[in-house]
């Protein structure tokens, strides 16, 4: 969300036209995307069974230094049991559901702003 906004504000600042609008809305729409894919994931493992939910792993600290980074990147991104626990709720939704759902909201909208020049 961080990296979204980011994107966002630099595009605020820099105020491009035609290309640098097209190139902002693809940089946009690829960390949006990336973003509701990694939201996407958290939520596909709150809602599996117990049964299938994955096994715990270790720490960050020690898959850190244990592998190399692109290594300990897979073994966060395969989840663990811990993932699958909601500990935080607003309005029935979970934060990985809420952040799925803002992830789409602002893709669309930085898209949107593309054609939207005036």
């Amino acid at each position: 969300m961080i990296g979204l906004g980011a994107v966002f504000l630099f595009a605020a600042l820099h105020n491009p036209r035609d290309l640098g609008a097209r190139v902002y809305a693809v940089l946009i729409a690829l960390t949006a995307g990336t973003g509701a894919a990694i939201a996407a994931r958290q939520v596909w493992l709150q809602h599996l069974p117990p049964d299938q939910v994955p096994a715990c792993g270790p720490g960050l600290n020690y898959i850190l230094q244990a592998h190399p980074f692109l290594k300990a990147l897979e073994v966060v991104f395969k989840g663990s049991g811990e993932c699958a626990t909601v500990g935080w709720t607003f309005l029935s939704l979970s934060i990985a559901q809420w952040s799925l759902i803002w992830f789409i909201i602002l893709a669309i909208l930085g898209i949107v702003q593309r054609f939207n020049r005036r």
